[in-house]
């Protein structure tokens, strides 16, 4: 991966995992977990030993986290700017994880998988065993054991406002949680207690969807303006989701990028209007449209 630009996972990129790790691993049990970089794993090894036997029901999206809920304990893994998973055979000799889990054979068919999964060719064979591997070079993504259903002590999770994609946030709780939420608008789509889920990458997106500049203040909106913001969240994210069902699987472990508009296509021709786009930042590069984000 050297030379290449590591971003941080973002709700489109988790919600595909959450749903593939969901029908691949959804009522297997764990059969061990080999912790290969201790500096990524939250818990002693007492606590890691501790889930095997207990069955997985199901995979789930918090925010930027990736949530696998088992019996009595729950993995909170948050894979931070460089943190991947992937699927495998157990002793396969790449890709090489900080942390595999072993999942066993269950002949227990998963509950309600999605259905873009059902029936994938991608999918292991239910009578085969299969590991979960977090790769993660830079060491900076943390994994993190919790009790079923209470991530209280997980960090930030207390902190978090409702997902983005969360049928519960309609444009009048939109709005409601702008109200409360003072600074420039990329800074605010970004700010987890505000809504969960959107990074660098999608917020930049969102706001030339919206035709609205990441420098504004959120005191200057007019109300068409905080509904286009509104709809441009939905809209951008469901799109990236579908694109990402066909282009991700079975390779878990990159990241599909080359779709986004603006993000990083600084010096490019903005595809509604034509003028150059702009781009401001280092990593953390902001990229926007000076002619037609007002």
């Amino acid at each position: 991966m050297a030379g290449t630009i590591r971003r941080v996972p973002e709700l489109p990129d988790l919600a595909i995992l959450a749903d593939a790790f969901s029908a691949a691993l959804d009522g297997r049990p764990v059969t061990g977990i080999r912790i290969v970089d201790p500096l990524v794993m939250r818990a002693t090894p007492d606590q890691a030993a501790a889930l095997a036997g207990q069955l997985l029901r199901g995979v789930g999206r918090r925010g930027k986290y990736l949530v696998f809920r088992l019996e009595r304990r729950d993995i909170w893994a948050a894979p931070m700017l460089s943190g991947r998973f992937g699927l495998t055979a157990p002793g396969a000799s790449r890709p090489r994880p900080a942390i595999a889990i072993g999942f066993g054979r269950s002949e227990e068919t998963p509950r309600s998988p999605a259905a873009w999964v059902a029936g994938a060719s991608w999918l292991p064979d239910r009578s085969a065993e299969v590991e979960l591997r977090y790769l993660d070079p830079t060491r900076m993504g943390k994994i993190y054991l919790a009790p079923a259903d209470d991530p209280s002590g997980v960090p930030g999770v207390a902190e978090l406002g409702p997902d983005a994609d969360d049928p519960a946030l309609t444009m009048e709780a939109w709005q409601a949680r702008i109200r409360r939420h003072p600074g420039e608008l990329k800074g605010l789509l970004r700010n987890q207690a505000f809504v969960a889920g959107i990074g660098n990458a999608y917020s930049d997106e969102i706001l030339w969807e919206a035709r609205l500049s990441p420098f504004r203040r959120r005191s200057s909106l007019a109300p068409e303006e905080t509904a286009a913001m509104f709809a441009a969240t939905r809209s951008v994210l469901a799109a990236a989701v579908d694109i990402l069902r066909d282009r991700v699987p079975p390779t878990f472990e990159k990241q599909v990028r080359d779709h986004l508009r603006v993000h990083l296509r600084g010096g490019q021709p903005c595809p509604r209007c034509g003028t150059t786009i702009s781009q401001v930042g280092g990593r953390e590069a902001t990229s926007f449209c000076r002619s037609c984000q007002r």
